[in-house]
């Protein structure tokens, strides 16, 4: 659970910078405060960076204005106008000083700063503030897929204080100062001294030792920002309490730089490497991001290739050319070093035999280490980053030719395949083509959810998939999961809740609360979605019409799993005249049970239900992984047997048993075709069902045929 400060009250809206999501976000103190910045020394950086480092550090700050979407940057005399216009605004509408007021941009560079939206967006900044931090996190976000948030109480002299830190970043992070839009704010009061001395330690060892991809922002910065709301004695350096203190930054400091890591430009795993036995922390700090930046490092880490070669070539090249200004590096031989891949030796001053099969099922892991031992010295360093997958290039391939913007600077990404290579397009268009004709009256039930509900592109990608199924004749049926909304939803009320393998275990208030977001925010959101893309949805709660009916679910070994309950039947009239309509239903799992009471249910049961109930020919399970996973290998076909062999075996686990379940369900009641892939890749429905090979794993009752040209 995230602890706020006090005296910080925070919003975020959209503006219209971008066409969805929140784009425009602010922190306000209630009182003046100190505020230090740590900002990018990019030449070409941002007006509205330039203009707060001609001004801080200072002891009156009371607001700091975040966009997204556009980077005021390179934008000449306009945008050095447009960041005074904001904070004259800003002035008015929140009554601060004008002088306490920055603001900190990030997005495209290049683009006219839309500063007339962010004026309108203000009175309306200004009506949402409040205490929770999140919609503030959410407007800060550009290519990041998820908030970045973390907080530590400290106690000082007798008195708790808050320690409290957002951030985003995702591309354009190399190992120099902030790296990404940090914020640090605490209600302890702390000296100028102190707090620079806090950030830069924590800094050294935090932010400063993360690469994404190697290239500088133009936008880069952290703010740090103590009120002293907590109504302690100012910390001072080199005193307990700043030890406490500073010792918070840096946790959170570390924490961030591990979540924009995780959350790089296409990455699909984060990188952590350690050197150690370097002759100074110097050379450890500029050996480990020398490893993490390497993009042939980063390929083979995406490959999940053991190339641990690659590891001490890019050691010895760094200590190469760091030996021409420090002779300390002359201590450094490659040779003499070893190598840990994934907790698995892999060179000892020789090459060390080991399995290559299990080490490249570890590489395929959501985090990698890679230990290094120079043997040269006593000091270490840790930095981290990602893997360089084809999704960073296609990401940043076409990042300002996809993008439009409008007289008024607000951007939107134009995505059409007449954006590609005419070799792509036909090879795409001749694979697609082949399945058109078979799909044509076919019955397809989607279930969505997991990480995809919190991203946004996802769910625009998600609409569109499903508004082009209708276009060639397949009739969708979505069911929708919770995500993680449920949880933050209780985290916000300080409710930790209890939860077996996975499944929250709700009494009757907390069912009031998980049906608000079920069948109101997320069920609601989507079928906004779905109609602003041109379709036809309706939303549906399975209470609706008894459309779906429940027992309470019962484990073998007793333990009470609340109100959550196990799918009896589903009123198949009620959908098929929903269908007759025209519409495309969108099921809440929500249900009604025999004994009258209401029940939350495994939307993949839901979907595996419904597709029976329906006679549908496909069944797609949206997962937050590529598909069925067996040592580390995608498995692309499986026969209803090898699935439960697989199950029986344990090699199916977690969230993706509970699709093997339904799978296996759908099939013994005649669903002839599942479909379990990543819901987090755009358009993975189309890939899977109108490509040749696919994306995720099919499962169908002549599993592991090849998929032939037409075939369903």
């Amino acid at each position: 659970m995230i602890a706020v400060p006090r005296g910080f009250s925070f919003s975020g809206v959209s503006a219209g910078i971008k066409p969805v999501r929140r784009d425009i976000g602010i922190v306000v103190s209630d009182r003046p405060a100190l505020a230090v910045g740590r900002f990018t020394v990019n030449r070409a950086r941002a007006a509205c960076l330039s203009d707060a480092a001609a001004r801080l550090p200072r002891e009156d700050f009371r607001a700091l204005i975040v966009n997204s979407g556009n980077a005021n940057a390179l934008t000449g005399p306009e945008g050095v106008r447009a960041v005074a216009d904001v904070h004259r605004a800003v002035e008015t509408t929140f009554e601060l000083p004008r002088d306490s007021v920055y603001t900190s941009s990030t997005g495209v560079i290049g683009v006219k700063f839309p500063v007339g939206k962010v004026l309108a967006a203000l009175p309306k900044l200004a009506d949402e503030l409040e205490g929770a931090p999140h919609a503030l996190a959410e407007a800060m976000l550009t290519t990041d897929t998820r908030t970045k948030m973390g907080s530590r109480v400290v106690r000082c002299g007798g008195v708790s204080g808050t320690v409290f830190v957002v951030a985003k970043g995702s591309g354009m992070v190399a190992p120099e100062l902030a790296t990404t839009i940090v914020v640090v704010a605490t209600d302890l009061a702390v000296t100028r001294a102190a707090l620079d001395s806090a950030l830069d330690g924590a800094l050294a060892d935090s932010l400063s030792m993360l690469v994404v991809d190697g290239e500088m922002s133009t936008n880069d910065a952290l703010w740090a920002i103590a009120n002293g709301a907590a109504g302690n004695a100012p910390i001072v350096a080199e005193s307990a309490e700043y030890t406490l203190f500073a010792g918070a930054v840096r946790e959170l400091l570390i924490e961030m730089a591990k979540d924009v890591a995780a959350d790089g430009e296409g990455a699909t795993k984060r990188l952590e490497t350690r050197v150690g036995g370097a002759p100074t922390v110097g050379l450890a700090r500029d050996l480990a991001r020398a490893v993490t930046a390497s993009p042939l490092v980063k390929a083979s880490l995406f490959g999940a290739d053991p190339n641990w070669g690659r590891i001490l070539a890019a050691i010895g090249a760094r200590a190469g050319t760091a030996a021409q200004q420090d002779r300390a590096a002359d201590a450094i031989d490659p040779s003499q070093a070893s190598v840990t891949l994934a907790g698995v030796l892999v060179y000892d001053r020789a090459p060390v035999d080991f399995d290559r099969r299990t080490l490249r099922a570890k590489l395929r892991e959501p985090e990698v280490t890679v230990d290094v031992d120079l043997r040269a010295g006593a000091f270490g360093a840790t930095a981290w980053g990602c893997d360089l997958s084809y999704d960073y290039v296609k990401i940043n391939a076409d990042y300002t030719s996809a993008i439009v913007a409008d007289e008024e600077g607000g951007v939107r990404r134009d995505d059409r395949l007449s954006n590609y290579s005419p070799k792509f397009k036909v090879s795409l268009l001749v694979q697609a083509l082949r399945y058109i004709s078979n799909f044509r009256g076919q019955r397809c039930v989607v279930k969505f959810g997991g990480a995809s509900l919190a991203r946004q592109v996802n769910v625009e990608s998600f609409c569109e998939d499903i508004l082009l199924l209708r276009s060639v004749g397949l009739c969708p049926i979505v069911v929708h999961g919770a995500g993680k909304e449920i949880g933050k939803a209780f985290d916000r009320i300080g409710d930790q809740g209890k939860y077996i393998d996975d499944i929250r275990v709700n009494d009757e208030a907390d069912l009031t609360l998980v049906e608000m977001v079920l069948s109101g925010k997320i069920n609601g959101d989507l079928v906004t979605s779905l109609n602003r893309a041109g379709g036809n949805a309706v939303g549906v709660s399975g209470k609706d019409a008894g459309l779906l009916r429940a027992k309470k679910a019962v484990r073998d070994d007793g333990q009470d799993l609340g109100r959550f309950g196990e799918l009896t039947a589903v009123n198949k009239g009620y959908l098929e005249l929903l269908l007759a309509q025209g519409y495309v239903p969108v099921v809440s799992p929500m249900a009604l049970g025999e004994d009258g009471e209401s029940y939350s249910l495994s939307g993949d049961d839901v979907a595996a239900g419904i597709a029976a109930a329906l006679g549908a020919q496909k069944l797609i399970l949206l997962a937050d992984a590529p598909g069925i996973v067996e040592n580390g290998e995608l498995v692309s076909e499986l026969s209803p047997q090898e699935l439960q062999l697989k199950m029986d075996r344990g090699v199916i686990s977690g969230g993706m048993a509970a699709k093997g379940r339904a799978a296996l369900k759908a099939l013994a009641a005649g669903v002839p075709s599942i479909h379990v892939l990543d819901g987090r890749t755009p358009h993975g429905v189309i890939a899977e069902l109108f490509t040749d090979n696919g994306v995720g794993t099919w499962i169908q009752e002549n599993g592991r045929e090849r998929r032939v040209e037409g075939q369903s």
